[in-house]
């Protein structure tokens, strides 16, 4: 059986309703994802046993925590989880070392998941061991707060907003070592944020709440493309691609990459990267032309054969949101209505989508 968290919630408050149920992958990074006051952080207390909700079924690859119909509800301290706040909180009074210890030495030996050497390696935190909470910097703390975390030897790390506190700078410190937990542990994790950026960058399915319920649910490259959505119609509108370094031209320093499912190639530059190495790049929406036919006088790098696969309105009535297919990865374009009605645009057309701008996430 595949592994898989499932969580059935349901409960109400004077000003807030939550009504969702959630079957997510028991691997990887899945992101709960929605503007402030959506359920994000009441779904994620719920998992950890923080709040009880009246009506709940809660099930973690195979290991049901909580059931309403039976009365049955594991406490808190009980379930094997590791939660990351948006502040770190470590105790003032101990060092790094001591902070990280503190839980780690009431986890017997042969339950532990991650030593200290590894969750320090991790986090690029071993130089940190020696120093208080208050001389660190945010970031700092909060990569110390993420290893304590591992250090629990949790079966589900749940995380929520961890870089909101954070400014730019630090928040680009963070993301590469979130993505080495992705890359390097086994364990799951849920991801609340209200960042698109975030989200894009570290997770392979999305849910989208909104009110307390649940909006859209699904891999995350396949629910960005979807035009139904609120995401496709912001200014960061785009799609998320899993590609695979093909090849290296050192002549023009140019990353080849191979898209998934096809032969296809996009071509960025980059520094050179080993061949075979996964990456995760973004296409922006409004990064996206359309053609007949392929342009081959151009400077644009990139030029894909697509299949229109719908198309609609923009919230600003002078564009259309198109949706495409490129053998099997799915990409958004914006173009202007009157571009639209000169491609004379319908579902199943072949077209070249021209790609402007191709972002390497990470």
């Amino acid at each position: 059986m595949a592994a898989m968290i499932h969580a059935r919630l349901k409960l109400a408050r004077d000003d807030f309703s939550l009504d969702v149920d959630l079957q997510l992958p028991g691997r990887g990074i899945s992101a709960l994802f929605g503007h402030s006051g959506s359920g994000k952080t009441t779904c994620l207390r719920c998992l950890a046993g923080l709040e009880r909700a009246p009506e709940a079924y809660i099930e973690v690859n195979g290991e049901i925590w909580q059931d309403s119909r039976r009365e049955h509800f594991v406490a808190p301290h009980q379930r094997p989880i590791g939660y990351v706040f948006q502040e770190a909180s470590l105790f003032a009074h101990l060092s790094v070392r001591a902070n990280l210890t503190f839980g780690y030495k009431r986890i017997p030996a042969q339950q532990r998941k991650v030593s200290l050497e590894q969750a320090c390696a991790l986090l690029g935190i071993e130089h940190l061991l020696e120093r208080k909470p208050a001389t660190l910097s945010g970031g700092e703390a909060q990569r110390v707060g993420i290893a304590r975390a591992l250090l629990s030897s949790p079966q589900l790390l749940l995380m929520d907003e961890p870089l909101a506190a954070l400014d730019g700078p630090r928040k680009r410190e963070i993301l590469p070592y979130l993505e080495r937990l992705h890359s390097e542990l086994d364990i799951p994790l849920i991801y609340v944020s209200h960042a698109q950026d975030e989200v894009a960058r570290l997770a392979d399915y999305l849910v989208l709440l909104e009110q307390g319920q649940v909006q859209a649910s699904g891999p995350i490259a396949a629910t960005l493309a979807r035009l139904d959505l609120p995401l496709a119609q912001g200014d960061d509108a785009g799609v998320i691609i899993e590609g695979q370094v093909s090849a290296y031209n050192s002549d023009y320093q140019l990353l080849s990459l191979q898209l998934p499912h096809s032969d296809l190639q996009l071509r960025v530059a980059h520094e050179p990267l080993a061949v075979g190495m996964p990456l995760r790049l973004k296409v922006q929406a409004r990064d996206v032309s359309l053609s007949l036919g392929a342009d081959q006088h151009s400077s644009i790098l990139n030029r894909l054969p697509v299949t229109v696969s719908g198309h609609r309105p923009a919230d600003n009535s002078a564009h259309v949101l198109v949706s495409l297919d490129a053998v099997g990865t799915p990409l958004l374009a914006r173009i202007t209505r009157y571009s639209a009605d000169q491609l004379k645009l319908h579902a199943g057309q072949a077209l070249w989508a021209q790609i402007k701008s191709v972002a390497l996430l990470g």
